[in-house]
């Protein structure tokens, strides 16, 4: 839930200022007085009748008088825009709060509130506000919906005052303006264990540890929910404040998201696209493995990593998982296609190692690509990955057809490499993938003699 600036206008003054913003504000009624009383006016003239001259100074006057008095009203106005959330996913829906105060001493006629919003929103909203009292206030709200995940300004906010007759209106304008974020569609997992390991922390994890020496202890200052027998008294005593050992670090498990997104590697456009089923998948992922505590990434085939290359490029301490997660679902709400053709600048971040448990989300593959997942599978304790057949996606979910040599060849050129590998047909679910692929690695695992189910 975000809150956007306060703006000011001043129904006092216009941009350009002067009579001819008056005059330009004219609504058609005001014009069409004006026109009638210059009319009337030649007409009494011509005929010779002081009556109808007096009626038509009344007619040109009344839109002229009330334009004047509009413009020269002097009350102020404050306009605020409240998100609720600020981030959504897509195809959900978002609720925008605006809200009036009228700082002035004088109170305002009508006013016309309209919202800038772009199309694939919703229809731009308009409001009707009746005379606000001085210091008083109104709230509105309206909702937006897209499919379409990306980052929408809304804003800016637009008022029009009118006089009590209809005559004259003036358009003022906020500066301010706030965005809304539509981030990929995320569908909860179930809890496998690709990796082998039940969870990110955990007696069976490796430890690094401080030096052994009870002189040689490294403390630091005690937190909240930390053991009391790990309290180093001797240390506490020197600094003058409770202090521990920092004798056992658990270290995180890593994970490693990769998401192929090279334009010649997928079909098709929108919603149900290939490409928008791998930046859902790999949404999906990612928040499902911070959840379970692991430290996590996201690698695209340009080579840039989010979080960025600060420290080991992965997301920090438990505390900083929300913040990653955010940036992460920030990164991949506005995602789009490279004009990469391969996987190579990938494969260089990933040479260095100890990149923990890889999840790939892949579009179309040729030998060469295949060759290059295989060399990043010799860098990663484990590795699956989701490959999109583009035949299947290019068609209706009613005519899918089975895989084809080529998808088939690919598949089992990342599966000789060891890579527990799954083609995604359209109009499959995250989780079922995400239980076939546990199951095919408690198969390849049985059938090696290695770690069985559980």
């Amino acid at each position: 839930m975000t809150t956007a600036g306060t703006g000011y206008a001043e129904a006092d003054r216009g941009e350009k200022g002067g009579i001819r913003t008056a005059l330009a504000g004219l609504t058609t009624r005001g014009r069409s007085f004006l026109a009638a009383g210059v009319a009337a006016a030649i007409c009494s003239y011509v005929l010779g009748q002081a009556d109808l001259l007096r009626v038509g100074l009344l007619l040109a006057v009344l839109p002229l008088v009330c334009a004047a008095v509009l413009y020269r009203t002097r009350y102020r106005v404050a306009g605020s825009r409240r998100l609720s959330p600020a981030r959504v996913p897509a195809g959900s829906e978002a609720r925008v709060h605006l809200r009036m105060d009228n700082v002035s001493r004088l109170p305002t006629g009508l006013l016309m509130l309209q919202d800038r919003v772009p199309y694939v929103l919703g229809p731009r909203p308009r409001f009707v506000l009746d005379r606000v009292e001085a210091g008083g206030r109104r709230e509105v709200s309206y909702r937006v919906r897209s499919d379409l995940r990306g980052r929408y300004p809304l804003g800016p906010l637009q008022l029009r005052l009118t006089d009590p007759f209809g005559m004259c209106e003036l358009t003022r304008s906020f500066s301010t303006y706030d965005t809304l974020t539509v981030i990929p569609r995320v569908e909860p997992l179930a809890p496998v264990r690709l990796s082998g390991e039940a969870k990110g922390y955990g007696d069976g994890r490796q430890r690094s540890l401080a030096l052994a020496g009870e002189d040689d202890v490294i403390p630091r200052g005690y937190r909240y929910g930390d053991d009391l027998r790990r309290v180093h008294w001797r240390s506490t005593a020197r600094y003058g404040e409770l202090m521990v050992r920092r004798e056992e670090q658990p270290q995180r498990a890593r994970c490693t998201v990769l998401l192929d997104t090279r334009g010649i590697a997928y079909e098709g456009a929108g919603p149900d696209s290939a490409f928008e089923w791998a930046v859902s998948g790999a949404a999906s992922v990612l928040l499902h493995m911070l959840e379970r505590g692991y430290s996590v990434r996201l690698l695209t085939d340009t080579g840039d990593a989010v979080p960025g290359e600060g420290g080991d490029g992965f997301a920090g301490a438990s505390q900083e998982s929300a913040d990653a997660a955010g940036l992460m679902m920030d990164t991949l709400a506005v995602i789009d296609h490279s004009d990469g053709a391969g996987l190579s600048r990938a494969y260089d971040v990933l040479r260095g190692g100890n990149e923990g448990l890889l999840l790939a989300f892949l579009g179309d593959l040729d030998e060469d690509q295949a060759a290059v997942l295989g060399r990043m599978r010799q860098r990663s304790p484990g590795a699956v990955a989701f490959v999109l057949d583009s035949e299947s996606w290019g068609r209706e979910p009613s005519d899918v057809p089975g895989p084809s040599d080529r998808s088939e060849d690919r598949l089992r050129m990342l599966r000789e490499t060891g890579w527990t590998a799954l083609r995604v047909p359209r109009g499959a679910s995250m989780d079922e993938v995400w239980r076939q692929a546990d199951r095919e690695r408690r198969g390849v695992a049985a059938a090696s003699g290695g770690e069985g189910p559980g």
